[in-house]
């Protein structure tokens, strides 16, 4: 395992060459943080490349919408016990074997997925797959947290999002590529496999990738102190993190901190707050209003989503690239503005925007006659259709700005040393059964009426303006130390 190499001496930060005292390793930083990022790649890849398969699945399976539906969220269980999880081993056996612990078992995933016998089989790889997302929902944003500068966090730990949404954007352009190639998702391409057993089966080179680049970066060092690996501590703060104070002052902060802490342990979660400590419970509304503005519905859904209201799937598809592309280039404006205006600001206008959004998108679908048979699905004008188009858009512009990436970068830093591992495991645990609850409902409210489903989503927007105006406080420019 990687830290038991480090252990024996061997610290593949050790190759890099010394840089004068006073010069920042900006570049060494970015690079550390976006390999633990990569992990976010494979994140939003996993969860992502199902959506042009579905229509395929549903007629290579033929099983009803429930178990479809089902199948399609199961690796969001899967992710709930890996991010569960996560947190305790890392905190034991160090950040790196998780890290690498999740490469193979995307590798296996995706293998496995994309050879799948009958939908059992393929819902049992798709939630092997849900461990190894849940890891690294947990893993990558304690470890950027861990390995960066106070003033540099907010950008670094945006890379965590920056990671997820090009995954995304990865997925659904292989989807595109592969449907495309095979004139159709259910069309045979390479060795006779249908087109969307491959999209799956793609997921294996990204990561045995991320599997070999874990094992080259440096252990986190407020896990090395806490193992009293104090010389490989200061080797990494002083290589990868900061000169200044100097690393012996900063590992004196740690060991004050972890001493007044106390032993590491589930049960310091505890509190008055029904059970948990009011910044747990802040940690665990963020991470379930972040996946309660139904944003998953637009990346897991979206393609069958526009065929229903009258695109081709070729189109559909097209259309959920582009809203992945809208979503990378958000990102990149809140990695710019997190550590300049903070993570609240960010927040709130998000929450705004998604209301506005989303009320928008439900009222051109609430308002749009149905089509015929007593179905409830919309039938949009062309007008009609280009406004829910922008809308989406718009949507995916406020969440990507904001939300998205800020309560990774919250989750990271937010917690003091003697909880952040459990209580991220626990927020991050939440998130992923948030996620399958909005995943496993979309489909009967859609049923319902797609204004209904963006109107719930929409008031989940504006109670979250209330909740990050009332609790949530401001981290910008503070040390992990100083954390309360």
């Amino acid at each position: 395992m990687a830290n038991e190499g480090l252990g024996a001496g061997h610290d593949p930060a050790a190759n890099a060459a010394d840089a004068p005292v006073d010069a920042p390793p900006v570049g060494r930083i970015v690079l550390v943080a976006a390999t633990a990022a990569l992990g976010g790649f494979l994140f939003g890849f996993d969860t992502a490349v199902i959506n042009g398969a579905v229509g395929a699945i549903r007629e290579w399976s033929h099983v009803g919408t429930g178990l479809l539906g089902f199948s399609v969220a199961s690796a969001l269980l899967g992710s709930a016990v890996g991010a569960w999880f996560a947190g305790p081993l890392a905190n034991r056996y160090g950040r790196i074997p998780v890290m690498q612990v999740a490469a193979v078992l995307f590798f296996v995933s995706g293998i496995g997925a994309g050879l799948p016998w009958d939908i059992w089989s393929l819902t049992f790889f798709r939630l092997v797959g849900g461990l190894a997302v849940g890891a690294a929902s947990v893993i990558a944003p304690a470890y950027i947290a861990e390995v960066s500068p106070a003033q540099m966090r907010g950008r670094l730990g945006s890379l965590q999002q920056m990671a997820i949404v090009v995954g995304i954007f990865m997925a659904l352009l292989t989807d595109y590529a592969l449907a495309a190639a095979a004139g159709g998702a259910s069309g045979k391409l390479w060795f006779g496999l249908e087109a969307w057993r491959w999209m799956f089966i793609s997921e294996a080179l990204p990561a045995l990738i991320y599997g070999v680049f874990a094992g080259l970066i440096p252990e986190s060092p407020r896990y090395l102190v806490a193992k009293q690996r104090l010389k490989e501590a200061a080797h990494v703060l002083q290589h990868f993190v900061s000169r200044k104070p100097p690393p012996e002052v900063k590992i004196a902060e740690i060991q004050q901190s972890m001493q007044r802490e106390g032993a590491q342990s589930i049960r310091d979660l505890q509190g008055p707050s029904l059970g948990l400590l009011p910044i747990v419970w802040v940690g665990i509304l963020l991470s379930v209003f972040q996946q309660f503005v139904g944003i998953n519905v637009i990346f897991y859904y979206s393609s069958v989503l526009w065929q229903a209201v009258g695109f081709t799937e070729a189109n559909s598809l097209a259309i959920t690239v582009i809203t992945s592309v809208t979503n990378i280039l958000t990102t990149v404006v809140a990695i710019v503005l997190v550590d300049r205006i903070g993570r609240k600001p960010l927040l709130l206008v998000g929450s705004l925007g998604m209301a506005a959004a989303l009320g928008t998108m439900a009222y051109v679908f609430g308002t749009a006659p149905t089509a015929a048979g007593g179905a409830a699905v919309p039938v949009l004008s062309d007008t009609n259709g280009m406004i829910a188009i922008v809308a989406a858009n718009l949507y995916v512009v406020f969440f990507g700005m904001s939300w998205g990436p800020v309560v990774w970068v919250l989750l990271g830093e937010m917690f003091n040393n003697r909880i952040r591992a459990y209580a991220l495991a626990v927020a991050a645990a939440a998130q992923w059964v948030a996620n399958f609850a909005v995943s496993q409902t979309f489909p009967a409210l859609a049923s319902a009426g797609l204004g209904l489903a963006y109107g719930i989503y929409a008031a989940m927007a504006l109670l979250s303006f209330i909740f990050v105006a009332r609790w949530v406080k401001e981290t910008r420019g503070r040390e992990l130390e100083d954390m309360a």
